[in-house]
């Protein structure tokens, strides 16, 4: 696992990182050119020929900054060159952050950590409050399984339902999941945290995000949860694995903890809610599977496993493809089908029940669907398309 530093701390000097080191890094440095080791390090990358690109949109930042805390009269009388200028004082460059994203080459300036969370969430008002986005972003949000998962992260941060996260996945990125991840032909063979975890930072440089690269297993997962010597512990679990030991171990602890979880099917809409933190003698998976634990799980050979996953989410609520699909996996089929449309139908559930839970709503546990193919339904009689027998 990779811990993160402090944010917008800076080394005394950049360590610019070699050829691996940039294509395995996902975390910004945070560089504070006011502070004599920021200044340094900042000169130091300018002269390297790591930096591909400089991006100093500051002044803009800075206005909308103006807009959000006075809307009414954001220059205050002054020109909006005055008032931008009375703002970052005499010298431009010295305000506010650099961030350097080494595995892309960008150096990107941003304003102060307040000021740019501020700006960054505005739009958010008030469906919440600057009171809520505050207390949002100071919560620690843990998600295993990244393909799935990925989306809810990513919407999660971006919506700042969480400002620090801990992110699990040892599966690397292939051709076939660009049907519903958030990457591009260049990153097929990364790995799914990393990339996961760069675009969080690419939109909010002042998160903070560990990455465990090889998933969770016996010896880190009370380090994934911030058990004994774990650090800071986990507010809330966003599950979305495959492997049954993972699912089963991940809901023991969060119980043992009291942390709710939460879990998308990615099928029909199906949204799982386990409030272990009001409920702490709840049984897993809303007791769909009794008392089966972690070690029962263990060592389920194939057929075995794709049984427990069928009592997990319930093969008669699936819809008729999935139930279909399920029967020619390894056969015709490589894999089970997941569409994009759907992953990010089950990032907006997942983002949209964290941030209520982490409000204090009183949502409780349950299974819970949105199925579009219900609520928009198709006509029972499809219309011929005007000129369609021309």
């Amino acid at each position: 696992m990779t811990h993160p530093s402090p944010s917008g701390l800076e080394p005394d000097h950049l360590a610019l990182p070699g050829p691996r080191g940039t294509s395995e890094s996902f975390r910004p440095v945070l560089l504070d050119p006011s502070r004599p080791a920021g200044a340094a390090a900042l000169a130091e990358l300018r002269d390297s020929n790591r930096l591909h690109e400089v991006h100093d949109r500051i002044e803009d930042q800075v206005e909308e900054l103006l807009g959000c805390v006075a809307p009414h009269d954001p220059f205050g009388g002054r020109s909006r060159s005055r008032a931008v200028a009375d703002t970052v004082g005499p010298h431009p460059d010295a305000y506010g952050r650099w961030a350097w994203y080494p595995w892309s080459g960008r150096l990107v300036h941003v304003l102060p950590e307040a000021e740019f969370r501020l700006v960054r969430t505005d739009r958010n008002r008030d469906k919440i409050t600057r009171e809520q986005q505050r207390g949002l972003l100071g919560r620690r949000i843990g998600v295993i399984g990244l393909s799935v998962g990925s989306s809810a992260a990513l919407t999660c941060a971006m919506e700042g339902v969480g400002g620090a996260f801990r992110l699990a996945d040892s599966d690397r990125l292939g051709l076939s999941n660009l049907n519903r991840l958030r990457a591009g032909v260049h990153e097929i063979g990364r790995e799914k945290s990393v990339l996961c975890a760069r675009r969080m930072y690419e939109l909010d440089p002042y998160l903070d995000i560990e990455v465990h690269r090889g998933g969770i297993d016996e010896e880190n997962i009370e380090d994934f949860f911030g058990g004994e010597g774990g650090g800071h512990g986990l507010d809330l679990l966003i599950e979305e694995a495959d492997a049954p030991w993972v699912k089963v171990a991940s809901r023991e602890h969060a119980r043992s903890l009291r942390i709710p979880v939460l879990m998308d099917t990615n099928d029909r809409g199906v949204l799982d809610v386990e409030r272990f933190d009001l409920e702490p003698d709840r049984p897993l998976f809303h007791g769909r599977v009794g008392a089966t634990t972690a070690a029962d799980v263990r060592d389920l050979g194939r057929d075995e496993a794709l049984g427990f996953l069928l009592d997990v989410v319930d093969e008669q609520r699936l819809s008729p493809a999935m139930r279909d699909a399920l029967t020619r996996v390894g056969h015709t089929l490589s894999s089970w089908p997941q569409l994009a449309s759907g992953v990010m139908l089950g990032a907006a559930l997942v983002t949209d029940t964290a941030r209520r839970i982490l409000l204090g709503e009183p949502l409780p546990s349950g299974r819970h669907s949105i199925d579009l193919e219900t609520l928009v339904p198709a006509p029972a009689a499809v219309p011929v398309r005007h000129g369609a027998g021309r």
